[in-house]
């Protein structure tokens, strides 16, 4: 109820719209001497999850956009195709998303698999899907989360549980965090 329309919105430009400007620009690199295009989704594309509509939105919206490129492109012999990672800690998300606690420690004892996603394992899957040992894979999603949206939903299950005070400290940290960042770029 607290997401403003501009928030929405600057997601939505973000995700889905530099998605689209990514694939048309390379386009016309890869229709020359075709190619593949891979875009990073999200779970949130497939699985609802509760303060998390715009990012759902965003993504499902690149997940249609890969699917639908997929079709038209094929004949140029590009592919296309999407990962969705599930956690993966990153400096800047564990800043943001309840600071001070452990970065993924809710997901390792939540996720089937008991553990986070690491960024070797994303690059292994997005190599993997470029390669040429795999030319008849498009227009697919491929989830890399450990099940986890299976489980439970996805990585944000458990802001169900958040009081109006955790909501409060996390706007409260993320408006500081981005004061910092805005502070430290000049």
């Amino acid at each position: 109820e607290e997401l403003s329309p501009n928030g929405f919105r600057t997601v939505i430009d973000i995700d889905l719209m530099g998605s689209f400007h990514a694939s048309r620009a390379a386009f016309e690199q890869l229709r020359e001497r075709r190619g593949c295009i891979v875009f990073i989704s999200a779970p949130q594309a497939f699985v609802p999850q509760a303060w998390q509509l715009h990012v759902g939105a965003a993504k499902a919206g690149v997940d249609n956009l890969m699917r639908n490129l997929a079709l038209e492109w094929g004949k140029h012999g590009i592919r296309l195709n999407t990962i969705a990672p599930g956690e993966i800690p990153t400096e800047g998300m564990s800043k943001r998303i309840k600071p001070g606690d452990e970065a993924g420690a809710r997901t390792r004892a939540q996720n089937p698999m008991g553990r986070v996603g690491t960024m070797e394992e994303l690059q292994n899957l997005a190599v993997f899907l470029i390669s040429g040992g795999c030319d008849w894979i498009n227009g697919e999603t491929i989830a890399m989360d450990g099940a986890q949206a299976l489980a439970m939903g996805g990585n944000f299950y458990q802001l169900r549980d958040w009081s109006d005070d955790d909501w409060n400290k996390a706007r409260d940290s993320i408006k500081a965090q981005n004061e910092k960042d805005r502070a430290a770029r000049g």
